[in-house]
């Protein structure tokens, strides 16, 4: 397939740019997690099983993973400021109707919504790796994805804590009119870059499939960080569950604390990419795909402790970060010229693992409660290094990684 792509443009990233885009990553990827200390909210709101409300939580990655295949590539193609701006209307409109959805299936809709708009940090990430010199990559990427972690994270405390004292859907008003402050600031600072991709949408699409057969390295990362990123979500997506139950009897505040504990982790994303840019990232991965393996293994001994859990999440969150960082940092090395749809592919293939952990996460819980969720936390971390062992080339894998 012959592809209609231009050279980079000359790079410039401002420490003020990026800033911006890494807070307004958080902000944004905010909007998918905010539900999920308020599942058990919803469903008393809604009068509804867990399992059915767990759905929510599902659909919302699900529909993150389709903004991600028909949103993002267009960064490549369309004026990557007024895309944003655009979608930022979108998420808007999507967080309104959450916010006053009168039954659970609109509530559903409205969640599936808040996915496929809130795509706009998987914009901001391949805009930085264009900035940035070739030599700070990994560690503006880092920057940026720290950002975006600790959105993750946080979002699961100020949601709780929301949710505990004004109810749920008053998150959702207060998530709405972030947006808009974020928009004008946007609007205001964040600089344009034009277009390096001159065909059309189809072509566009179609290149994905190119990209695909033609690069291993994007392959082994998108595969390995799904079941990695499945891992996670099994747990954060049952986490309220476990502690609505004896011996915790806790709400959605103090489930939404447990995000303050993960976010210690986001805090050595810089570091990670630093590690990237020299080219350590296959040892790196192996040790932290490690750690998230041993996280399921503390909570599964000590899950009726509060220190086995703090213990259990700092070590899943720090594995996964690192890991996250390692594969986009390889991803974005592998095309200058492509990479939204790299991202694309890797990022699609990455939440659809995510909603795959937390959907089958949700639905064990009802028959083998939390020994079913650790099960499948480690079943798929196992998997995750596995897949990075078997196919990890490691003179390959150095090599694209550092030039």
């Amino acid at each position: 397939m012959e592809h209609k792509d231009t050279l980079p443009q000359p790079t410039s990233l401002s420490p003020a740019t990026l800033w911006l885009m890494t807070i307004g990553s958080g902000l944004v990827v905010a909007n998918i997690y905010y539900n999920q200390p308020l599942l058990g909210k919803m469903a008393a709101t809604f009068q509804v099983s867990e399992a059915k409300i767990g759905i929510i939580a599902t659909l919302t990655q699900i529909g993150y993973a389709l903004g991600l295949l028909f949103i993002v590539p267009l960064g490549d193609m369309l004026h990557r400021k007024k895309l944003i701006l655009v979608d930022f209307v979108l998420i808007l409109l999507s967080l309104l109707l959450a916010a006053f959805s009168p039954s659970v299936y609109v509530l559903m809709a409205a969640s599936l919504l808040i996915g496929i708009t809130s795509v706009v940090p998987q914009l901001f990430i391949p805009l930085t790796a264009h900035l940035a010199r070739p030599e700070a990559r990994g560690k503006a990427v880092g920057t940026v994805v720290s950002g975006l972690l600790i959105g993750i994270l946080l979002s699961r405390t100020i949601s709780g804590v929301v949710g505990a004292h004004l109810g749920w859907r008053a998150m959702y008003v207060i998530a709405a009119g972030i947006m808009v402050l974020l928009w004008l600031a946007l609007y205001f600072l964040l600089p344009e870059v034009k277009p390096e991709y001159k065909g059309t949408y189809k072509s566009l699409m179609q290149s994905l499939i190119f990209f695909i057969k033609k690069e291993p390295l994007l392959r082994l990362a998108a595969v390995r960080g799904a079941f990695a990123f499945a891992s996670f979500g099994a747990f954060w997506g049952t986490l309220v569950f476990l502690l609505e139950a004896p011996p915790f009897n806790a709400g959605s505040d103090l489930a939404g604390a447990f995000g303050l504990v993960g976010a210690v982790g986001a805090l050595a994303a810089p570091l990670v990419g630093r590690a990237s840019d020299k080219g350590l990232s296959k040892n790196l991965v192996t040790f932290m795909i490690l750690l998230i393996i041993s996280s399921y293994i503390i909570f599964g001994l000590f899950s009726t402790s509060l220190i086995g859990l703090i213990a259990g999440i700092i070590l899943l969150d720090l594995g996964l970060q690192a890991n996250h960082i390692a594969n986009q940092t390889m991803v974005f090395s592998l095309n200058p010229q492509a990479r939204n749809r790299l991202n694309t592919i890797y990022m699609f293939t990455y939440f659809l693992g995510g909603a795959s952990g937390t959907f089958l996460a949700t639905q064990v819980w009802q028959h083998w409660q939390w020994p079913g969720v650790v099960a499948v936390g480690l079943t798929f971390s196992i998997l995750s290094l596995i897949v990075h062992l078997l196919f990890t080339n490691s003179r390959q894998h150095t090599t694209r990684i550092t030039n």
